[in-house]
């Protein structure tokens, strides 16, 4: 039985456009950005609020930082069941 020879693809061949879902960013990574953005926010604000004690800085700081970490358990709960949904 003869093999058939390989086909090898030439420079001027184009390889097959790899299928995306949309052109959109998903939802878990907009979470992942936003809560990584507020949590560093946060911590800088809090920097700032412990040299001027005064100022409402460190309860803005404490709600950032609050904000950014319930953003990343978002992000972690949606990807896990995306995932999940996949399989089923």
């Amino acid at each position: 039985m003869p093999k058939e020879p390989v086909h090898m693809p030439s420079s001027s061949e184009k390889a097959p456009p790899v299928a995306r879902s949309s052109g959109k960013p998903s939802s878990v990574m907009i979470a992942r950005v936003i809560g990584i953005l507020c949590v560093a926010v946060g911590f800088i604000l809090g920097i700032q609020g412990l040299e001027h004690p005064g100022s409402p800085m460190l309860p803005t700081a404490l709600g950032m930082i609050v904000t950014g970490l319930v953003a990343q358990v978002f992000a972690l709960v949606k990807a896990c069941f995306a995932g999940s949904q996949g399989k089923g």
